[in-house]
């Protein structure tokens, strides 16, 4: 499953409207998952800009691609791949 969020952890209590439920869900969301956090400019924002733009150099637009960080559990000391004996 692949879900995703413009929005950081901490702002879900008040999307839910209630911060017990929005960790109880995050809890069990995460409990298994490898987290990347994007950071950088938004390719959807960067082409709104460049259509209402029309070309004026009125918004500075980036070419660079976000950067990825990743978080959650540490991989495994073995790279997680099964041995072959013998």
């Amino acid at each position: 499953m692949i879900l995703t969020s413009n929005r950081s952890f901490a702002e879900w209590g008040e999307i839910f409207g209630d911060p017990v439920v929005a960790t109880a869900l995050l809890d069990w969301l995460l409990h298994h998952a490898v987290v990347f956090q994007i950071e950088g400019s938004s390719y959807r924002l960067r082409e709104h800009a460049a259509r209402t733009c029309s070309g004026k150099s009125q918004l500075q637009l980036t070419t660079n691609p976000p950067t990825l960080r990743h978080r959650g559990r540490p991989p495994k000391k073995n790279g997680g791949a099964h041995q072959n004996g013998g």
